[in-house]
């Protein structure tokens, strides 16, 4: 390489670089930012997607558009995400599902540790066990007993197989030690319906999906999957009060595509965070029963390192698998 062909690289990388820097710096200046919710619209991680949507927009003076991509579990619009160029426009809403399904797909569309980077932790959701109301169990402590006793068949629905609400389901029966039979639904509105009819007996649902239905009587809510009480329900007792051990948190968090700046993902962050404190979010999350969670994105890594493992213990516990 001669002088003047060394001379005109060395140009064209600094300028490449400059302008990479000035386009982070000016982020998100350029255009409105796109959401992506792998899940349907109308539920608990959707409600959630579209507040923070709203209140971080106006933190960063730009237009956020949520955009919903269901299907596959998670993984149609998490690939999607993982696909798209890293300049900060395009980002990912997931829920804890993004590493339940590195061990209950064979196949994801992408790698969640190598296409993906996590940004920040938005909130914590407890499940919530609840059952027909025709149940004789009052309180969880009957029901386990009920579910250990097997004189009536309990059949216990899901989300779907390798949901967190199947999970949930999996791992009560097998410290119970019952026989419960796991029925899977294209969703939690449908398992919750055939609930209220009786055609199930009990199912492991977002608390924020099921708060009307507690309150209005229609179901009985007997406990929460969280390490501890809820304070949206502090009556309700958390079950490892009578299975020592069980835990199950659902979790949401904001990704980005691998190669988004550093300065891209701090500035994200940061503003996830004020938004996280604002009174009007915190308020509208405590009624829903969510915990706001945020985090560094260190962290959200290392939790994400630790949620594949614990999930994927439970996942095989279930004997669930998409091929």
């Amino acid at each position: 390489m001669n002088r003047s062909t060394l001379f005109r690289t060395i140009v064209s990388l600094g300028l490449a670089l400059s302008s990479a820097t000035t386009s982070a710096a000016e982020w998100p200046a350029e255009k409105p930012i796109t959401l992506v919710v792998p899940l349907a619209a109308g539920g608990s991680t959707d409600s959630t997607a579209r507040l923070l949507a709203e209140k971080l927009g106006k933190e960063l003076g730009q237009q956020i558009i949520v955009e919903n991509r269901p299907g596959a579990g998670g993984n149609i619009g998490s690939a999607l995400v993982a696909r798209a160029r890293p300049d900060g426009y395009t980002l990912l809403m997931a829920t804890s599902t993004i590493t339940t399904n590195v061990t209950l797909y064979k196949d994801m569309g992408f790698d969640l540790l190598k296409d993906l980077v996590p940004v920040s932790e938005v909130t914590r959701i407890p499940n919530v066990l609840t059952i027909n109301k025709d149940i004789p169990a009052k309180t969880l402590t009957e029901f386990a007993n009920y579910v250990h006793d097997k004189k009536s068949p309990v059949n216990y629905g899901s989300a779907g197989n390798g949901t967190a609400s199947h999970l949930s389901g999996a791992l009560f029966n097998s410290m119970a030690k019952g026989d419960m039979l796991h029925v899977p639904y294209k969703g939690g509105a449908p398992a919750n319906t055939d609930l209220m009819g009786g055609q199930v007996q009990a199912v492991f649902s977002p608390m924020v999906e099921v708060l009307p239905y507690i309150e209005s009587g229609k179901l009985r809510a007997l406990a929460v999957t969280t390490n501890e009480r809820s304070k949206r329900m502090p009556e309700l007792p958390a079950v490892n009060e009578t299975l020592p051990g069980f835990e199950v948190t659902l979790w949401n968090g904001v990704f980005a595509p691998a190669g988004t700046s550093a300065q891209i993902v701090t500035k994200l962050n940061t503003a996830i965070q004020t938004v996280l404190n604002d009174e009007t979010v915190l308020k509208i999350l405590a009624e829903q029963g969510s915990t706001p969670s945020g985090n560094t994105p260190a962290e959200f890594k290392d939790l994400v390192h630790q949620e594949i493992g614990k999930w994927g213990k439970l996942v095989k516990l279930s004997g669930a698998r998409v091929e």
